[in-house]
């Protein structure tokens, strides 16, 4: 078994060739929904893993091939069933697809900063720094002689920035039987690990009415739009009455013309809970609705739907990471997340999941994204470590 901290000075002797890497994976810009540089990525991310893996596959998905890579686990005396293979496998948890334009790359190259650690770039947060820090992760593991003592499963999904519309079917697969979920999202501020996530849904209300002349037959119709607008005063007096909920309609078509009753109209709404009995609530008000317009027709689809993970501060997961992490001479504060991931699933289905094991840095999503190189090196140890002894 490998000593966490001789894993911890390794790791810190690789900055070099870890820049490097770091600066290829962003290099292969990976736009969600691009199933062309998905595939180039994919193909790269592969060979790399493929280095310490004992298996890589690459199952298909409407946007591109996804990623999967296992890891044997030993056989040891120590485990919980008194020896032979350690029950249940790990699991780990990425993204590949950035929410960057292709050609962003071209404007904001990958770059390190006059100190030596700071690291810029349109996906060097969130999340091509986590996928380095994964591959170091168990590159330490080899160098040293180590293995992970239960198996291990890495998903990398292609869609996660579009709420994993196929991903998540990838994601419910490998969470069966996993003993425990480490998220490679990056951190909250500070560093600190995420043991809760608010729940997110992307659903489309559509209503069909009956079109007629405004101003000479207007009782024989039916507006659409009106009824549209009537269904979201509804639905904003039901999420106001929930402290924990938010919603946003962001966009809403309909129509044809002013001098028209509206034959159909429909919006997409977002919405935000961050406890299971707030989302069945805000669901049920959504997908359930009941027309005001005796002849109005509604349907509603969800595009998107990711569950509450609630917080729960006595997360023993975290427990262990962070006593382990404490070993390192690291601190990891522990915090709930604002926005939803795919380790929203696994929190919400009660397997011990913790998030945020991906580099600390700031500016996700925008043109001041960043992250830290020394940070990357003590989470690639701390995962390696973990891996090792739980």
């Amino acid at each position: 078994m490998a000593e966490p901290g001789g894993l911890l000075a390794l790791a810190r002797t690789l900055g070099g060739p870890v820049l490097e890497r770091w600066e290829r994976l962003v290099s292969l810009e990976t736009p969600s929904g691009d199933a062309d540089r998905a595939a180039v990525f994919g193909t790269e991310l592969a060979a790399g893993l493929a280095a310490t893996a004992d298996r890589v596959e690459q199952p298909p998905g409407p946007s591109g091939a996804h990623l999967v890579a296992y890891w044997n686990g030993r056989e040891t005396e120590d485990d919980d069933a008194g020896g032979g293979p350690s029950a249940g496998h790990t699991l780990l948890v990425a993204h590949s697809d950035t929410v960057f334009p292709a050609g962003t790359i071209t404007r904001r190259p990958f770059t390190l900063a006059e100190d030596g650690d700071t690291v810029t770039g349109p996906g060097v947060f969130d999340m091509k720094g986590s996928l380095v820090a994964v591959e170091l992760a168990m590159d330490l593991l080899s160098r040293t002689g180590a293995t992970p003592r239960r198996p291990v499963r890495l998903v990398v999904v292609n869609d996660e920035e579009i709420g994993s519309p196929d991903g998540s079917r990838l994601m419910a697969r490998h969470a069966e039987g996993a003993h425990a979920v480490l998220g490679l999202e990056p951190p909250l501020p500070g560093g600190a690990l995420k043991i809760g996530r608010r729940g997110v849904a992307r659903v489309r209300l559509s209503v069909r009415g009956i079109s007629a002349h405004a101003g000479l037959d207007a009782a024989l119709g039916v507006s659409a739009i009106d009824e549209l607008v009537d269904q979201l005063a509804r639905l904003r007096a039901t999420a106001a009455a929930l402290p924990d909920a938010a919603l946003n309609v962001g966009t809403i078509t309909g129509g044809t013309r002013a001098n028209v009753v509206a034959d159909h109209a429909e919006a997409e709404i977002g919405l935000r809970y961050a406890t299971p009995e707030t989302e069945q609530a805000l669901l049920s008000a959504l997908l359930e609705p009941t027309p005001v317009r005796e002849r109005a027709a509604l349907s509603t689809e969800t595009l998107s739907h990711r569950p509450a993970w609630a917080m729960e501060p006595a997360n023993p997961l975290a427990a262990e990471l962070t006593a382990l992490a404490a070993t390192l001479g690291m601190t990891l504060p522990l915090g709930s997340s604002g926005g939803a991931g795919d380790t929203n699933l696994t929190g919400a289905l009660g397997i011990p999941t913790v998030d945020g094991l991906g580099p600390a840095g700031a500016g996700a999503h925008g043109e001041d994204e960043r992250a830290s190189l020394s940070s990357l090196l003590d989470r690639a140890a701390l995962i390696a470590a973990f891996l090792n002894t739980h």
